[in-house]
């Protein structure tokens, strides 16, 4: 099997898929007398993130495998074929996820004490829907109360291999610069609409990678009053 054919099966699975994919299911997309070798499937990955070096998409590595994606410079022009608005969430959901992702394990007490507000339990709700955040154990106090970490649909969503990518605290200006992304995402600023959880609504419909502060509050400093 021609090195040319395989670049084409995983290019095309890969644009089809509007989601990543491990390299052992881009595998078994072949026939089994003529699957080609994992390293075979990663040459062809390395060679299409080349060939895309130059162009309006690129080639991705999360948590869950790889994906095609646009590019963070071409999402503003991209974002017109929808003109819908997009979801949006609050800043204390945002600010809760952070706290998540920085300090996990952690619990609702804990985050509280940080942000200085309870905890709205419609955010942790629809953290857990989003399937950002879950229950990975409980504290040995007293009550035993749940602690929350996030999960691999969090770095999928955020662009991340692991949790050791995400940026510095002292590098972000506001959760919303993390810039999640969705399948086969567009970057830039979408139409403002409404907050999925209450509260001051923040645009996430922008790809990750890099950061670009555009507000002087950080994510982990509380507004002191809660969605």
């Amino acid at each position: 099997m021609s090195e040319n054919h395989i670049r084409n099966v995983v290019e095309a699975a890969l644009l089809a898929a509007g989601k990543s994919l491990p390299v052992a299911d881009l595998a078994q997309l072949f026939d089994e007398d003529g699957r080609p070798e994992k390293p075979q499937i990663v040459a062809a990955l390395q060679q299409l993130e080349s060939d895309y070096a130059d162009r309006g998409i690129e080639l991705k590595e999360t948590a869950s495998g790889w994906r095609i994606q646009i590019k963070q410079g071409f999402g503003r022009e991209v974002s017109r074929l929808w003109p819908e608005r997009p979801q949006r969430y609050s800043r204390a959901l945002l600010e809760t996820v952070a706290l998540v992702a920085y300090r996990q394990p952690i619990t609702r007490a804990e985050i509280e004490s940080v942000r200085g507000v309870a905890v709205n339990p419609n955010i942790i709700k629809t953290l857990m829907e989003r399937d950002w955040v879950r229950v990975v154990g409980h504290r040995d106090v007293p009550g035993h109360p749940e602690l929350l970490g996030t999960t691999r649909g969090f770095l999928d969503y955020f662009g991340l291999r692991s949790i050791e990518e995400l940026p510095p605290l002292a590098e972000l200006k506001a959760m919303a610069d993390l810039n999640p992304q969705l399948t086969l995402p567009v970057a830039g600023d979408l139409e403002a609409g409404e907050s999925a959880d209450g509260g001051d609504a923040v645009d996430t419909a922008a790809p990750v990678v890099e950061p670009a502060p555009s507000d002087d509050e950080p994510v982990y400093v509380a507004d002191r009053t809660e969605a």
